[in-house]
């Protein structure tokens, strides 16, 4: 599954995920699931989620299942599934493996502050874990500010990277996390394993930076009696000067690729590059062959550099492809402006 988020234009990592995410599952002719993942009310516009499914279609990765498209496993959209959430909620809650946590901003800052002049990680000192019964109710009724947290037992999670091997991450520097605001409000991190479980997800690959957020959504799944599903963490894509690709390495949105004349089968052949090689000398791969020739174990670990010269390269050579009556269509919308 690919599961992004509409608070940006589609960017090009997010992109280079659903590309291996697509080819992965098309390879083992399993189902290619679009979800999107729109529980930050405040930061999630329709204006982004329509960039992202117009981008991805533009590229050539459609998926089996999607918001656009009915499955067995519906609705697609995080922001019409709060009724699955809650009822997952509600059973951590009354098996004791969350609680309700009414520690206000003031008191988790200076908390904060005190660990850090320590020389501690930061971390949620378990204040609320065990309020009794009737305060909470007290609390509840009196409306209190408050959020949800899942109970982290002390313990080493492990688990086998399709691409990093065997991790362990010890929970003791995790603390108690922020599962949801209410019911009704769920955070990333549980709407995630309770999604994946729901909809019989497999395998997930997705970006490294994802890598410390798996031993969370484990545990969350673990205490659900929920399956696992494999993991596999990409390198992150690196600008020029080896830091992570942003908006001050210039273009990063498909869009504006698109808008500077790159062609789809151009930049489909040069992400599935970005941390993958399929071990020749061979660069010019069309999406079909690429299907055929990709498999997780020639994904590399270390970070990605993205090298435009690269993909000006591939774009004269797809542009060079074309009849002069295609080369003509494609340029009248340049020649007009």
């Amino acid at each position: 599954r690919i599961a992004p988020s509409p608070t940006g234009f589609l960017h090009i990592g997010t992109a280079r995920t659903a590309l291996f995410c697509y080819l992965f599952a098309k390879k083992h002719q399993g189902s290619f699931v679009l979800r999107i993942e729109d529980t930050d009310l405040e930061r999630s516009f329709l204006q982004f989620e329509k960039d992202i499914l117009e981008n991805f279609k533009w590229l050539g990765i459609e998926w089996d299942e999607g918001p656009d498209i009915d499955g067995k496993y519906g609705p697609y959209r995080q922001s019409e599934r709060l009724n699955i959430y809650a009822k997952y909620l509600d059973k951590l809650l009354k098996e004791d493996n969350a609680y309700y946590c009414f520690c206000s901003e003031e008191e988790l800052e200076a908390q904060r502050q005190y660990q850090m002049s320590q020389g501690l990680a930061p971390r949620y000192s378990g204040k609320c874990a065990n309020l009794d019964k009737k305060t909470i109710k007290k609390k509840l009724a009196e409306e209190k500010p408050r959020v949800i947290r899942f109970k982290i037992p002390a313990k080493k999670v492990n688990f086998n990277d399709l691409i990093r091997g065997k991790l362990e991450f010890d929970t003791a520097l995790i603390g108690d996390i922020i599962i949801a605001k209410d019911l009704n409000n769920t955070l990333y991190n549980f709407a995630v394993a309770v999604d994946d479980f729901e909809m019989k997800i497999s395998h997930v690959i997705r970006g490294e930076d994802h890598l410390s957020n798996t031993p969370k959504q484990i545990l969350i799944q673990e205490a659900l009696g929920f399956s696992q599903p494999q993991y596999a963490h990409l390198p992150l894509i690196l600008g020029p000067d080896r830091t992570k690709l942003s908006k001050r390495h210039e273009s990063v949105s498909v869009s504006e690729f698109k808008k500077e004349g790159y062609l789809p089968e151009s930049i489909i052949n040069f992400m599935a590059f970005l941390g993958w090689n399929p071990g020749d000398e061979r660069e010019i791969y069309s999406i079909s062959s690429l299907i055929k020739e990709f498999s997780l174990e020639k994904v590399q670990k270390a970070g990605a550099v993205f090298n435009v010269k690269k993909l000006d390269f591939l774009n004269g050579f797809y542009i060079r492809q074309k009849s002069a009556e295609k080369l003509t269509e494609l340029c009248i919308p340049y020649l007009a402006e």
